[in-house]
């Protein structure tokens, strides 16, 4: 591979909104290079069925992944694998270090997402790969008339949680509050599920192994502070999500906690010829269809930025 190649736009992230950038700009006869340090979907790839995207009653996230990269192939936008590891703003043109080389283009696209939070507590490093999961669609079937526990409250959790009860033989979803945060709809097929039952007001403590593999998880009960024990051979976390934007860290561009700032009408940053989109972005909906959304206006945008150039 060259170093320094030369491109009119770097789309940094493959997942949904990054991708939808990739069809716009190509489809405006842009030199475009998509770059993953993965598979392209992103976390359309950790989803089981997808429900709220329309045009789908319902779809496995692969597979929506998938079809909107036939689409990115379609048009001619090229895609490479590599980890970003700066980015740097040299006026009329940016700088994308990767492991794999150097790129250089006149506008960036930043769409990297976010990633699963982890609990910091023993046992979940010990056990990751052996009981301990951040992705039901990826690791359920290790559990097939198993106990599951999930812990979190969220759309994650309760979606995750009711996915899981069609392999385990049953799914107990621990949560630190009273009720839950998830979409009412979820909550309503996960309370009728007899499958899956709750803990409430619990702070999870402990991940409990035999050296081998998961055999329980350790919880404080919050109204009576006392430590409780629930037998399970699996653990998925979903207990919220960071942005994936150490990369970008000296464009200056991110809060205090590490969320890309951008204009919610057009994603530019504060850097020009820069655009935030998609999950790592300061934003309160993270969904695919406003992932999308936000790559067609960055699509859009970065034409129009090249041709005022």
């Amino acid at each position: 591979m060259a170093d320094k190649e030369n491109f009119d736009v770097i789309i940094i992230g493959a997942g949904p909104a990054g991708m939808t950038t990739a069809i716009y700009a190509a489809r405006s006869n842009l030199k475009v290079l998509l770059l993953d340090r993965g598979i392209y979907g992103g976390q359309m790839n950790n989803t089981a069925a997808i429900e709220n995207y329309p045009g789908y009653v319902s779809i496995l996230g692969p597979d929506l992944a998938e079809e909107m990269y036939q689409s990115v192939k379609k048009f001619g936008a090229d895609y490479r694998y590599g980890t970003v590891k700066t980015v740097n703003d040299l006026g009329s043109f940016k700088e994308v270090v990767t492991d794999e080389g150097t790129y250089q283009a006149k506008a960036v696209v930043l769409a990297t997402g976010a990633e699963h939070k982890k609990m910091n507590i023993p046992g979940e490093e010990e056990y990751g790969g052996r009981g301990v999961s951040y992705c039901a669609v990826c690791d359920g079937n290790f559990f097939k008339d198993r106990d599951i526990v999930v812990i979190g409250g969220g759309d994650s959790a309760v979606e995750e949680g009711i996915y899981l009860a069609n392999l385990g033989r049953s799914v107990t979803i621990i949560h630190r509050r009273d009720q839950l945060r998830a979409q009412k709809i979820l909550q309503d097929r996960a309370f009728a599920n007899d499958k899956i039952h709750f803990v409430w007001n619990a702070e999870v403590k402990e991940v409990v192994g035999d050296g081998e593999a998961v055999t329980s998880v350790k919880y404080r009960d919050k109204v009576n502070d006392e430590i409780k024990e629930i037998a399970a051979s699996g653990v998925f976390i979903y207990v919220g999500v960071l942005p994936m934007t150490d990369a970008f860290k000296e464009l200056d561009i991110l809060d205090s906690n590490g969320w890309i700032i951008s204009d919610p009408e057009v994603m530019t940053t504060k850097v020009p010829g820069v655009f935030a989109i998609g999950d790592a972005r300061k934003k309160e909906l993270r969904q695919i269809a406003n992932a999308v959304g936000e790559g067609a206006i960055a699509g859009k945008g970065v034409f129009d930025y090249l041709q005022n150039l």
